[in-house]
């Protein structure tokens, strides 16, 4: 799937964002184009999750604009707002499924919740299809505790894609996971983008989620964006701030 350069779902311009005394954004640019997965790397308490809270409207900017999909986020009303959110899969790093309902029952909420109109015959193939695509068909009846910290992550994934966004937004995707269960992941999220021909923003402080899962690539230190480009670019730096990240990140060479 190729990369519409020319139209940008995402676009944010010199926003600033500050708790009280604490600077957390200081002017940030980004766009994200139609079919690209761009990755944020950035240490705890960088910012990242204050990013993708503002791209969704759970947050405003002090200072700067937010489009999405063509809309001004901070002058929508809560209609719209809600409209908009329908549009964009928000992969939580805690998977957040309901700890009371079995996988069937927490993929058909969202669905439910948003197309009222569909038929039982309409939601079962639906919950069916995106079960199959992320390869956990054998999981419908199961409740969230019977499922592995992979699974649920797979799950969270696949409730998101039940409405067929146009953005996916992944919080940490691969946090508290083994090495193998990881790779996993990024393979899906990969995969996601292809089936889905989706855009994506994923924050993560993980290197090899970056790598592999990221067509950019972007650095935010100290409340800016320091570097951007492919994974190779963003850390062929002598810059210390890339370099000390890089290092405490330690990745094995593929």
């Amino acid at each position: 799937m190729s990369i519409d350069r020319g139209n940008a779902v995402i676009s944010l311009r010199d926003v600033h964002k500050s708790f009280g005394e604490m600077a957390v954004l200081k002017g940030v640019d980004l766009d994200v184009f139609k079919g690209e997965n761009v990755v944020v790397l950035g240490r705890s308490g960088s910012g990242k999750s204050v990013l993708i809270k503002i791209i969704v409207g759970l947050l405003l900017p002090d200072r700067g604009t937010v489009r999405v999909l063509g809309c001004a986020v901070g002058s929508l009303d809560t209609r719209e707002l809600q409209q908009l959110r329908s549009k964009i899969g928000f992969s939580f790093q805690s998977s957040a499924l309901y700890d009371g309902m079995n996988v069937r029952a927490n993929l058909e909420f969202p669905l439910v919740r948003n197309k009222r109109n569909l038929t039982r015959k309409e939601i079962d193939e639906a919950v069916a299809q995106v079960l199959d695509d992320v390869g956990l068909s054998q999981t419908i009846n199961q409740m969230p505790s019977e499922l592995s910290g992979g699974q649920k992550k797979r799950i969270g994934i696949a409730r998101t894609l039940i409405l067929h966004p146009d953005i996916m937004l992944y919080d940490e995707p691969t946090a508290g996971l083994d090495p193998v269960t990881s790779e996993e992941i990024n393979d899906l999220i990969n995969e996601v983008q292809q089936r889905y021909n989706s855009s994506a923003v994923i924050i993560t402080h993980d290197l090899t989620c970056a790598r592999f899962t990221g067509d950019r690539v972007v650095m935010l230190s100290e409340g800016k964006f320091i570097r951007q480009g492919s994974f190779d670019e963003v850390f062929n730096t002598d810059d210390t701030r890339v370099q000390d990240f890089y290092n405490y990140n330690f990745i094995t060479k593929a």
